[in-house]
């Protein structure tokens, strides 16, 4: 039966119950995430498969484009409007508990205990005073998509295991028109894409720093392992003219277009690159740091019970929530978002372990970190700016980047002092 027809059938026993005075009436929730077009249809197969487990549930999905989502989302709960179960980001926790726009989940159904033990443990940033308030379907970590047929082009047989043989091969891959202008990058950058976590949880680590304290409340980027990072990254453009910062406006836009070679991004794209015809790529662990050291970053979007759902719709509410964590959703979302299990028990299984597409990413959670955010938009902000300043304004680096960090604490010490 058609989502259509049940919703149809379903009405009409709604007003049967009424009319008979019957307590078994179905009940309706409502689902919010952003725009993205694999996540929408993956949502929309789970959906439909939960609504034929539950017949006396139906699930509404909505979905907005980024930019507008975290200001419909703060709009509507507070006036007891919108989702019941609510899609965020793993760095916006913090600000969705303080404003009240979620709960935390009940521990009769999402026991702290099974969750620590099944769930990758990333996980446990969702857990506030031994609560959990939100979990994922999926994580994510950050890999190396390369173009094959450019490779080929270029008579280049194996993607980069080593920073060097990066920029080698960058400089490969790279091509100009006759005045100097880059008509295709070796390797993609922007700052406002996924360069952030590449250069703060890989490239700091891999020069040989941290770039926080333990517990994520003090920068600590500013010395010699920081300053040698970002050289290195901005270096890619200044010294070694492979990329160029805003090609063709977002760097997965470039690669998609097949005027990149390589591309750092999460295994979230591996839905939307799919789709795009005559593209022909492949995926690599991210190269090495010049000690062999091997890093990742790890990231995820989580779903939470919103405050608005209350009596038989928090009930339903968290059964969706059950199904959403469940390893047959968790399998489903890697088919066809190509985003990793949150569940080792699911991700590590040797079909997906050694999959040529999915395997570098989930070998990549095996030495991976996750940034515990305090403003994750804010401190994203700080790493733009710290590039924009050397590109446009021609700052020295090192005072560039002890502006970037001081940014940072700031953002930090504001948060933490509350």
């Amino acid at each position: 039966m058609s989502r259509y027809m049940k919703r149809m059938a379903l009405s009409g026993l709604t007003a049967l119950a009424t009319l008979f005075g019957s307590s078994a009436m179905a009940v309706e929730i409502e689902y919010w995430q952003y725009f993205f077009d694999a996540r929408v249809d993956a949502m929309e197969q789970l959906i439909e498969k939960f609504e034929e487990a539950n017949p006396d549930i139906t699930v509404k999905m909505t979905h907005f484009p980024y930019a507008d989502y975290r200001t419909k989302v703060a709009a509507a709960i507070p006036a007891g409007e919108g989702p019941d179960v609510v899609q965020l980001f793993y760095g916006w926790l913090n600000d969705y508990i303080e404003a009240g726009l979620i709960q935390p989940l009940p521990k009769d159904a999402f026991d702290p205990a099974v969750i620590d033990a099944e769930f990758f443990p990333m996980v446990q940033a969702m857990k506030r005073d031994g609560s959990y308030y939100a979990l994922p379907t999926a994580v994510r970590s950050l890999a190396l998509f390369y173009n094959t047929r450019l490779f080929e082009e270029a008579g280049i047989e194996n993607p980069p295991a080593t920073l060097d043989e990066l920029v080698e091969t960058a400089k490969k891959l790279a091509k100009v028109d006759g005045a100097g202008n880059l008509t295709q990058v070796g390797i993609t950058t922007g700052m406002t894409a996924q360069d952030h976590h590449w250069w703060r949880e890989v490239l700091v680590r891999q020069f040989g720093g941290d770039p926080y304290s333990d517990d994520y409340k003090t920068v600590n980027y500013t010395g010699d392992a920081g300053l040698d990072a970002l050289n290195f990254y901005v270096g890619l453009e200044k010294d070694h003219k492979v990329t160029q910062s805003g090609f063709m406006d977002e760097p997965q836009a470039a690669f998609k277009g097949g005027r990149a070679g390589m591309h750092i991004d999460g295994s979230f794209r591996i839905g939307s690159l799919n789709k795009v015809r005559g593209l022909k790529w492949g995926v690599a662990e991210l190269p090495a740091g010049p000690d062999g050291t091997k890093s990742n970053y790890s990231s995820y979007w989580v779903n939470g019970i919103t405050t608005k759902a209350e009596g038989e719709k928090y009930d339903a509410a968290v059964k969706f929530l059950q199904y959403l964590t469940s390893d047959e959703a968790m399998q489903l979302w890697l088919d066809v978002v190509g985003e990793l299990p949150a569940k080792p028990s699911v991700g590590l299984i040797e079909e997906n372990a050694n999959d040529p597409t999915f395997g570098p990413f989930i070998k990549g959670l095996e030495y991976a970190n996750t940034t515990k955010f305090a403003n994750e938009s804010a401190q994203r902000q700080a790493m733009v700016d710290m590039v924009a300043r050397i590109d446009i304004e021609g700052q020295d680096p090192a005072e560039s980047l002890a502006a970037a960090a001081a940014e940072e604490q700031k953002v930090l010490d504001e948060y933490y002092k509350k």
